[in-house]
């Protein structure tokens, strides 16, 4: 049975509009130089003018803009000195005018905006019955293809179209707080993981500091040992090591006055240089039942993966952190959103090619065995596959959305469930890919491709939020019983839904063709079957066994099935009765159902029609 992919209206694509202002400084130290000598010898007139017509240009397309070029021309202070000038000296006017010399704008989003992934918002009040109010975030790509995370918000309807709030014009980057205090266990599992555990410089560093230890204390302990000792190649590339670690652990914040479209997490640290990279979203509830936001995504600086992990409760502040262990060594990790068992569980896939899972104590440390629950099996995740963010919890099991490539490169986007109890096991996959770029989403960047970072469940509907493409995104969402339909299970059940598994029916049918195609469809998705020729038989059944669901059919001989109905509404016998029937008219149909049939299913047997009809009735 086909899965039906209800793509919604909403499309997002690169915009160039969408700018930030960063540190900008052209040639090095000595082209700064003269950039500061040559503002300083303008005349008051010449620097004011300059000054006021650059602000006209650019107040209205930042926050603060005065603020930045200050912040800016502190960064440049300290080669006044060597210059000769004294900045006590200089006015703010001119002050600020050397800090727009060493300013640019950057377009975050001009080159792509995809890999999004969707998480429902910390804020639910004011809603309508039905809504539901999410953020959505985007993988934002600009120049030099450097990527950050960016933002939008929305509101989900009861029927699952999303209606996003207004995007502003003003884009703010946070706030950059260094971590007050640092694990030295963190440190050792990382320089562990980067094959730098035995060296004299790591020992000689960390072993002045205490089990926790403050940023300035570190710089203290390696300012020490360069001071103590030569710096060989191998020492210096400890030393890299260690700066690299403690600038990947930090702190942002917004301000509160910024809309979610407003804030974007733009790389601030040596580790993040060349961009962050599919952040994955997930509510995570804590077993005392509290709430936070979990995102883990890829830092890269041009040479080193790392993955991190974001913590927050309320999208403004932001706590950032290395992941670390033997299997945190490669993207498109995911996790759980809540412990089982007891522990932390992430999805990965450290090989690129297969999907893992390993459990924890620790949520930012994994370094116990990776168990390999998928490998590529149909011809469309031959390539590789992988999980397309956390799964989701249903009462079947953990629903994870997965992705696969297949010939010529194409990604598509497939499914996994797992036992909600042991998720090291699969207890069914698709045997057909859930969604593939129809003609309009496969041109792009990096053609054919569908990609996502994180879907969520919402009125029995799955929201998948998808990339185009790696250039823009898009909008879906599937039916989840359908899903679970078209799920192939790995025992004896075939495409048994597992709701189907207990239930009891029924069969009330003289006719043995028909009651032969009934018996194998019903058998076949799990359901619990006897079967009875007619209406007297089926009340001595009654009178032995309970039942989920009667199935009948109305013409039989003895008692018809409009009279086994009238005797069990009489005994108060409550079980939902389902008429299955050759009869066509309306009038028959009305009858059935005002005496209170549950439902009216002619023949001959669809046998799609059979199946979702008898769930729905049984859900």
């Amino acid at each position: 049975m086909a899965i039906t992919i209800h793509r919604l209206q909403n499309h997002f694509h690169p915009d160039p509009k969408r700018v930030i202002v960063r540190f900008f400084m052209p040639g090095g130290e000595s082209r700064a130089k003269k950039i500061i000598n040559r503002v300083i010898s303008m005349s008051d007139d010449a620097s004011n003018q300059i000054l006021n017509q650059t602000l006209r240009d650019f107040s209205n397309r930042h926050r603060n803009i005065t603020k930045i070029f200050h912040h800016h021309y502190e960064r440049v202070t300290f080669l006044f000195e060597e210059l000769g000038h004294d900045p006590i000296h200089i006015s703010d006017e001119r002050k600020l005018l050397i800090g727009a010399y060493f300013t640019h704008e950057y377009s975050i989003e001009s080159a792509a905006f995809f890999n999004p992934s969707i998480i429902e918002d910390p804020d639910q009040s004011h809603l309508e019955v039905g809504q539901k109010r999410v953020i959505v975030s985007f993988r934002a790509t600009g120049e030099g293809h450097v990527s950050s995370i960016g933002f939008r918000g929305a509101i989900l309807d009861k029927d699952n179209n999303l209606e996003f709030n207004p995007i502003s014009k003003l884009v703010d980057v946070a706030e950059t707080v260094q971590l007050h205090e640092y694990k030295k266990a963190d440190f050792n599992h990382k320089l562990k993981d980067m094959k730098f555990d035995d060296k004299t410089a790591k020992n000689e560093i960390l072993g002045r500091l205490n089990d926790t230890f403050l940023f300035r204390e570190l710089l203290q302990s390696i300012n020490q040992f360069e001071n103590e000792n030569e710096i060989t190649i191998a020492n210096n590339q400890v030393l890299q090591a260690i700066k690299f670690i403690a600038n990947a652990q930090y702190e942002i914040s917004f301000s509160l006055d910024t809309a979610i479209s407003e804030r974007v997490i733009f790389p601030v640290t040596d580790a993040e240089s060349n961009g962050i990279e599919d952040a994955r979203f997930v509510k995570f509830t804590e077993e005392n039942g509290d709430v936070k936001f979990y995102a883990t995504y890829t830092a890269y600086n041009g040479y080193v993966i790392m993955p991190q992990l974001i913590e927050t409760t309320d999208f403004y502040t932001f706590k950032v952190m290395p992941i670390y262990g033997q299997n945190a060594q490669n993207k498109g990790m995911a996790l759980f959103p809540r412990k089982v068992n007891g522990q932390y569980a992430m999805l990965s896939r450290h090989d690129g090619e297969n999907n893992y899972i390993m459990f924890s104590d620790q949520i930012n440390n994994w370094d116990g065995e990776a168990t390999l629950i998928q490998e590529p099996k149909y011809p469309w995740e031959f390539v590789q596959l992988g999980n397309s963010g956390s799964p989701i919890e249903t009462d079947e099991g953990w629903l994870v959305i997965t992705h696969g490539v297949g010939a010529v490169r194409r990604y598509v986007l497939g499914a996994i469930l797992l036992d909600l109890n042991d998720p090291r096991k699969v207890l069914a996959q698709l045997e057909n890919p859930l969604l593939v770029a129809n003609e309009t989403e496969r041109e792009g960047y990096v053609p054919n491709v569908v990609y996502s970072c994180g879907s969520i469940l919402h009125n029995k509907e799955i929201i998948i939020p998808y990339a185009m493409s790696d250039t823009s995104s898009g909008f879906a969402h599937v039916s989840l019983d359908e899903v679970l339909d078209n799920l192939v299970y790995n025992d004896d059940r075939g495409k048994a839904d597992p709701k189907s598994h207990g239930k009891s029916i029924l069969l009330v049918e003289d006719d043995l063709v028909c009651s032969a195609i009934v018996l194998k469809i019903l058998k076949q998705d799990g359901f619990n079957i006897v079967h009875v020729p007619d209406g007297p038989e089926a009340l001595l059944e009654l009178g032995k066994n309970s039942y989920d669901l009667i199935l009948t059919d109305i013409e039989m001989p003895k008692l018809d099935g409009y009279k086994l109905l009238q005797y069990i509404q009489e005994k108060s016998i409550r079980i939902p009765v389902v008429f299955l029937t050759s009869y066509t008219s309306a009038e028959d149909e009305i009858k059935g159902l005002e005496l209170g049939a549950a439902d009216y299913i002619r023949k001959p047997i669809e046998k799609d029609v059979l199946k979702l009809r008898l769930k729905k009735i049984l859900a």
